[in-house]
């Protein structure tokens, strides 16, 4: 213990040395300060340069009273863009490409989410509504820019060439699947593509984002991490922990936040009493926008300028992006136990991203009728080729159950795997495995 303390005391001297030799070196402010002629309060905890005034009548913020912070948008519902707003410089093929990635994910969501009720795979979730904040975000992103996502953002991934039948392999766990079937599906994750595999319990990829953007703020500038989290976890502890976290050690992130209405069954109004996520960033101290998460070229503003505001400054942003969860939480839940179907078809008829991305190619003529359906075939079809494909692959060497975990296999596994293998080998008929 007394050798690990002293290595410890070693560790954080020699590399926190410098940050507390410019802690010490600011100066200290005073309680009061005099400003043209008038007092003004400066207390330990308030921001640099920011001086309060001081009032003889006892002054509530009255949340009630304040305005709800905007929503930013480009396009309208019908996919016109509306006065004074800037159009991303986007070519024709790379608006192209965004609307053919939530097309294939559209109709990837629908397939699997079939495949899992015939009983094919054991779990699946959709993002159904919301692929406008996932492509938009995802193309305004540096595709070495490191996230930790959620379990709704597969489209960052495709956007970044994940193909739909490495997705496939990983809903069916098979041998080519890179977690080695140990994860539930849609749990995807990608060194090659800096994405980090999904874990289940909610929130946990919060603090470790802002870990990863203090690591990139001391190794890689040019960097920056995002996370994307719902209206749920946001109410998690872990949540105010990373944001704040962040915010006072600076780190290079974008926080994402994607608003759909639900925490699985709790609407967002039993969720939080302020004005939404985005008041939060404020508190924190970050800087903070709201925008419409149902127009892809909003959310791709907003990242790209989000993104040179993280890096520029080393601070992190918030982002809310307010759109809505058109399909169930997941293969788990029934919506129509909370929310009518009136109110969904509301959302999927006048906020759906796909149809507002759609009517905006129209006006430019990149898109003409018929030509959707042309490409939601194609998109189904190579969709069920890779549940084809998947289906068939034999899962992963029993052996992996036992890796990934020590360096070097300890002897209590070792047995443990030979203990598996003369079982299985006695029962060859009842476990079609194609290897150890």
């Amino acid at each position: 213990m007394a050798l690990a303390c002293g290595i410890g005391r070693r560790f954080l001297a020699r590399n926190l040395r410098p940050q507390v030799s410019q802690l010490l070196s600011r100066p200290m402010s005073s309680t009061v300060e005099d400003i043209d002629g008038n007092d003004r309060a400066r207390y330990p905890g308030q921001r640099p340069g920011q001086y309060a005034h001081f009032v003889s009548q006892p002054t509530f913020q009255l949340p009630d009273n304040m305005d709800p912070m905007p929503v930013y948008r480009v396009l309208d519902r019908s996919g016109e863009p509306i006065e004074g707003a800037e159009v991303p410089d986007l070519s024709r093929e790379v608006v192209q490409r965004m609307y053919n990635v939530m097309l294939q994910l559209n109709e990837m969501d629908k397939v699997l989410y079939d495949v899992q009720r015939q009983g094919g795979i054991s779990f699946y979730m959709t993002a159904h509504g919301e692929e406008g904040t996932l492509v938009g975000s995802a193309a305004a992103l540096n595709n070495k820019d490191p996230v930790f996502a959620q379990y709704r953002e597969a489209a960052v991934l495709m956007w970044r060439d994940f193909s739909v039948q490495q997705c496939v392999h990983q809903c069916f766990g098979n041998r080519h699947d890179f977690g080695k079937g140990k994860q539930m599906p849609v749990h995807y994750g990608s060194a090659k593509h800096s994405y980090v595999t999904i874990s289940s319990p909610l929130t946990t990829q919060l603090p470790q984002a802002s870990g990863a953007a203090y690591a990139l703020k001391r190794a890689s500038p040019d960097l920056c991490t995002i996370t994307y989290f719902g209206d749920g976890a946001a109410s998690e502890g872990d949540a105010h922990a990373a944001m704040n976290f962040a915010a006072t050690l600076e780190c290079p992130m974008i926080f994402i936040c994607r608003n759909n209405g639900y925490a699985i069954s709790t609407p967002t109004s039993d969720q939080y009493r302020g004005d939404g996520i985005a008041a939060r960033g404020v508190g924190y101290g970050m800087n903070t926008i709201r925008v419409d998460g149902n127009d892809v070229f909003a959310v791709y503003n907003v990242i790209r300028e989000a993104r040179k505001m993280a890096l520029e400054q080393q601070r992190p942003v918030l982002v809310e992006a307010m759109t809505y969860r058109a399909g169930h939480h997941s293969t788990s839940d029934d919506s129509t136990a909370y929310r009518s179907k009136s109110e969904v078809g509301h959302w999927e008829d006048t906020e759906q991203p796909i149809n507002r991305l759609s009517e905006y190619m129209k006006r430019q003529g990149w898109l003409q009728d018929g030509d959707e359906e042309a490409l939601r075939e194609e998109f189904r079809d190579k969709v069920f080729d890779a549940v084809d494909v998947a289906e068939k692959e034999n899962k992963p060497p029993m052996i992996s159950m036992f890796e990934d975990v020590y360096d070097e296999m300890p002897d209590r596994l070792k047995r443990q795997y030979q203990f598996m293998k003369e079982h299985v080998d006695r029962n060859s008929d009842k476990y079609p495995v194609g290897s150890f």
